[in-house]
């Protein structure tokens, strides 16, 4: 037995690519399966979820403004860094979801590999979702997927790293910029994503995650002038309603919540990269 005490730590936000306590000064117990404490974790508040959303817009321009084939070797970077520390992420979610060690093993290796499967899109969208339009004239009419820009996800709630890579993954992918609620009860996967994140070579502000409960900091979110589009898979399913009158309210995309818990293994296909690209079309005169 050692007399040595444990270092309780108390987990902060990931904004912009520092990581700040909340302004409410407000923070959670976090547990794991069977109840025994892991850490404190920020409990974010309205400002967070503004500060968060200016951070990621100021981040687009830059992100969605890079080459298809660079984003797709920093999403690739992400997965590396992944790796590197896959032992502890094997323990944050066998300790969150109650899971065997092999099978939180196989839930690391099933995010890192998700991680490269979406980099790995990134310089083909535009060859399998553009084309080259017939025209009625002299001219070209060419049709190019564009990103949406700030897109606000509600992380799935109970698969705490593969749900998480699943949803967020794809926004990046596609050029936009993430404002993520995560899990609140198993937070601690995302909160070393974004410490991987902060340690490769995402610009800050691409990814901001927020620790807390969806429920209160979705309809901020939903109804933010400044946020282009929100994934709903993780809001309370009593409340997906209203946070969709709320986005509508802002013109927003809105991606509905599955009905059911998806199973998050499964090949996700490219259901989650369309529905936050927009499509631009250019004409352009044919040369004599």
């Amino acid at each position: 037995m050692s007399d040595r005490l444990a270092v309780r730590k108390t987990f902060k936000l990931y904004l912009g690519g520092a990581f700040p306590r909340s302004e409410s000064g407000r923070t959670y117990a976090v547990t794991d399966a069977r109840g025994v404490f892991l850490a404190n974790a920020a409990w974010a508040s309205r400002k967070d979820a503004r500060d968060a959303v200016v951070a990621a817009r100021g981040a687009f321009g830059t992100w969605s403004g890079a080459t298809a084939y660079n984003r797709g070797q920093v999403l690739y970077r992400v997965a590396e860094v992944m790796e590197g520390r896959h032992a502890q992420f094997c323990e944050e979610v066998a300790a969150g979801e109650g899971l065997s060690a092999g099978r939180a093993r196989a839930v690391v290796d099933a995010a890192v590999d998700r991680w490269v499967w979406y980099a790995g899109w990134t310089d083909k969208l535009a060859s399998v979702l553009g084309s080259a339009n017939p025209v009625a004239g002299p001219f070209f009419g060419f049709s190019t997927p564009e990103p949406t820009g700030v897109v606000a996800v509600l992380a799935p709630q109970r698969s705490s790293l593969l749900g998480l890579v699943s949803v967020l993954a794809p926004v990046l992918a596609c050029g936009n910029t993430a404002v993520v609620v995560t899990s609140r009860d198993r937070p601690l996967p995302a909160v070393t994503l974004g410490e991987v994140l902060a340690t490769s070579d995402v610009p800050g502000g691409v990814v901001n995650l927020l620790t807390g409960d969806a429920g209160e900091i979705g309809p901020w979110l939903a109804e933010h002038d400044d946020v282009d589009a929100i994934d709903l898979t993780g809001a309370p399913p009593a409340q997906a309603m209203e946070l969709e009158r709320l986005a509508a309210g802002s013109i927003k995309r809105v991606l509905r919540p599955p009905a059911e818990e998806p199973d998050w293994s499964a090949d996700p296909g490219l259901s989650r990269m369309t529905p936050f690209l927009e499509t631009k079309t250019v004409w352009h005169p044919k040369g004599v």
